[in-house]
Parts: C-alpha cells; structure tokens; sequence
C-alpha cells in the first residue's frame, strides 16, 4: 500500500495531496494540474516541500525527519509518457539495463521471462524504432517490472495508442494487479480510461485533490460545479430549494418558472440557492405539446451536432 500526504510549490500553484492507495487508481485532471508532479515525488525524482511517503512499512520521504530515500532504492516502477526507451539499445538491452540489480547468473533468465510475459520476446533484438507503438509500450513496462517493484506508476500510459491497444494495455495492466497484487496509480486525462481500468479515481485541479472516489460514483455525483465541468458536463441549472423532505430523500426545486423535482440536499435550507446537475442520459427529449407533467421543462432546440456514437442536442430556455 502506497500511503502519502505531500505539499509541493510549483508553478500553478501549491500541490497539496493526501491518499492512500492498494488498488488500480487513475489520478484525472487537466494539464497542468500537477498529476505527473504527484508521480515524481512518490518515485523520488522531485522532493516535496513537507509531508510524507509511505510504501508499505518504508518510509519513502519524512520532510519533518529529513527522509528521502533515493529513487533507485523506493522499488518503485515507472512507466514514462512516450516510453523513454533508450534508441540505442535493442528492447532486451532496454528491460536488461534496469535489472542491474538481479545477480548476473540469474539476470539472463529473468530478462527472457520478462519479455515473454509481455510477448515482446520475438522482437527482442530489435530497437525502439524498428518495432510498433504496443511493443514498445510492453517493452516499457517490462523495464519498470523486472526489479520487483511494490508499486507501478504509469504517466499517460496510452497516449498515442489507437483502440486496440488502448484494450490490450489495459488488459495488461489488470493482469500485473491480478499476478502480482501491487498497486498500480495510472494517470491520465482520458475519462473512458478512468472507466475501463480504475478502480479509484482521484480528481486533481491546480494542485489540489477535489475528490475522490470509484470512477462511476465521482462523475455521476461531482463533488461540485468545478468537478462537473472537469467531466464535461453543462447541463448545470442554478435552481432554489422550495421544499426539503429528508423521509423521500428528495427536494422540490425552482428552476425559473418550472418546479422540479432533485435529490436531497443535507445541510441545506429552504431558500438556498444550489447547482444541479443533469447528464445527459438521465434527459429524455419530446415534442412541446400539451400540458408538461412532472420533471418537464420548456425549452427551445437551438442545434443539433452529430458525433460518432451520439447526437448532441443544444438548447436555450
């Protein structure tokens, strides 16, 4: 388990961050909102400010105690974005470089499993750019796995891959947690990546951690406007609160001249003003004719724009 609670100034801003991990989690954010930054300093490449790293029961860095373990003996496996291979080097050099510490009469040995585990043995002799961008992602993390890391962290991992190799590295990596039981933090940018290989999700913005949660239960409860919009989600009204009945778990709502029907709102007050989020599977469009029943609001169509597997439906009040 990968416990940490760091702060680290940079240049959005003061990375502020605590969690603790043992399963596939996926930090999600924008650019720039610090993501890679967390990744470095759990792998010792950037010291934070303050705080504290814990992987297992080592200690990894202790600001307060002046700990910083470097980052060749944190057992910590990396996976860079554009794989970082070394062009000079055949994909066997790549794996066999970072097995320096394996006694030499077993190194052979465990750099020709390696590389069959991750089914890159056949173009083992090859170099970097003789070789597809799935190989050479197997091949990257055939490198970060042959020291027995307690811990695999992945920088936009499938960046560049088209669908099918977006599928066969995710079905990796779900083999690497069933094989080994490490846990692995992932990050991306990608929501359909958050779906199909997290576990947790972390939400990263300007350096802090908004929330955090299973994939499925962050996007369809954000934890605010902020977090919404981070999904792409617009569908936002501003609505007041006119009824609250905690015994239905439910609230009556105003939205302009419409009532409607939402969720409860605890810790909140008639009157109150509040964002209320609708996806966009939860809608239902039909024709304006005749009286509006309930959860019904009249809009006007300003656009439709086809997409690959959906419509997008623009309106205005």
């Amino acid at each position: 388990m990968i416990r940490a609670r760091i702060r680290k100034n940079f240049a959005a801003g003061p990375e502020s961050s605590a969690f603790s991990l043992d399963i596939i989690t996926v930090l999600f954010g924008p650019s720039g909102a610090g993501k890679t930054l967390i990744l470095d300093c759990i792998a010792g490449f950037v010291q934070p400010d303050e705080g504290r790293i814990l992987l297992d029961d080592a200690i990894l860095f202790d600001g307060a105690a002046h700990v910083n373990i470097p980052p060749r003996e944190r057992r910590c496996g990396y996976v860079f974005q554009n794989y970082a291979l070394f062009p000079h080097m055949s994909l066997r050099g790549n794996v066999d470089f970072a097995a320096k510490s394996i006694p030499r009469l077993e190194r052979h040995r465990s750099v020709t499993e390696m590389l069959e585990r991750f089914h890159i043995a056949e173009v083992a002799g090859r170099r970097p750019h003789e070789v597809s961008g799935g190989q050479k992602q197997r091949c990257s993390i055939a490198r970060a796995m042959i020291g027995g890391p307690k811990l695999l962290l992945l920088d936009e991992p499938a960046r560049g891959l088209d669908a099918p190799l977006r599928v066969e590295l995710y079905t990796v990596l779900r083999q690497i947690r069933a094989e080994f039981g490490i846990p692995i933090l992932v990050v991306t940018h990608d929501l359909e990546e958050c779906f199909a290989l997290g576990e947790e999700m972390l939400v990263l913005r300007d350096g802090r951690l908004i929330q955090s949660g299973p994939p499925r239960k962050v996007i369809e409860q954000p934890a605010g406007i902020e977090v919404a919009r981070l999904f792409g989600i617009y569908n936002l009204l501003h609505v007041e609160i006119r009824v609250l009945d905690p015994g239905r778990n439910i609230s009556r709502l105003r939205y302009g001249e419409f009532e409607i029907t939402g969720p409860y709102f605890p810790g909140r007050f008639k009157g109150d003003r509040v964002w209320l989020c609708i996806h966009p599977g939860h809608l239902k469009v039909s024709p304006a004719d005749g009286k509006l029943g309930p959860n019904q609001v009249r809009v006007n169509l300003l656009r439709a724009v086809e997409k690959p597997q959906a419509v997008r439906l623009e309106f205005s009040p």
